[in-house]
């Protein structure tokens, strides 16, 4: 049963990194979706809303995310733009990245130190899947 036990735990954290790689563009709607959706509980919209009201508003940051990387012309402003997403994933890459780090190593450095390559490995993933969202040869 142990032989099953360590192949089995290698592909799970494989699955959870690459969960965290592909799902890392949309950190900025999911916080958006979150505390849109917090705010309506919290006004009195009860459950149902409070998931409607953050469907809505997360859904609605990722087009305009969309939208503006399509209409806006100057690199600087399209750079701005993807900044804006890969702001969120860097911050959430890191601390998922810090989490698996502490189950592995005992060294607070070492940790600290392997956080932050994690974080800028997402950027960088984060930063062309939202560059892969805008036209091409603009």
């Amino acid at each position: 049963m142990i032989f099953l036990g360590i192949p089995l735990g290698l592909a799970a954290i494989a699955l959870f990194c690459w969960l965290l790689f592909t799902l890392a563009v949309f950190a900025l709607p999911f916080f958006v979706a979150v505390s849109a959706g917090t705010w309506a509980y919290h006004a009195g919209g009860g459950w149902l809303g409070a998931i409607v009201v953050a469907l809505i508003a997360g859904g609605v940051t990722l087009s305009i995310g969309q939208v503006l990387l399509v209409i806006v012309r100057p690199m600087w402003a399209r750079l701005l733009i993807a900044l804006t997403f890969v702001a969120p994933a860097v911050l959430a890459g890191y601390h998922a990245t810090h989490g698996i780090a502490k189950l592995a190593m005992p060294s607070e450095t070492w940790q600290i130190v392997f956080s932050t390559i994690g974080a800028i490995a997402i950027g960088i993933t984060t930063l062309l899947q939202v560059a892969g969202m805008a036209p091409r040869g603009q």
